[in-house]
């Protein structure tokens, strides 16, 4: 009897650790599918919504000041995948001009 119960007891072990690991696995993997749609619904969003003109900076009193934020925006457009490279360098060629 005592070998029955080690048996018992081995594969319940085996049995439970085998579920945990098994439900770890599909939450990972859950996760990951819904960050992949998370990034893909901002692409279709970027792609959907019209791209206006940026508005034209208000007279300064600082000039400097002025290109130094509209070069920060720019770059968090490049950051977000909106603006390509090429589309970037165009435009911090025309804000430093």
């Amino acid at each position: 009897m005592p070998g029955l119960l080690r048996g018992v007891a081995r594969t319940a072990v085996i049995s439970g650790t085998a579920t945990a690991v098994s439900n770890r696995v599909s939450r990972r993997q859950a996760g990951r599918w819904a960050e992949q749609d998370r990034q893909r619904q901002m692409v279709y969003e970027q792609e959907a919504a019209p791209m206006a003109p940026a508005p034209p900076a208000p007279v300064a009193a600082d000039d400097m000041t002025a290109k130094i934020e509209q070069l920060k925006q720019l770059g968090d457009l490049k950051a977000q995948g909106v603006l390509t490279e090429e589309e970037f360098q165009a435009q911090k060629r025309r804000i430093l001009a």
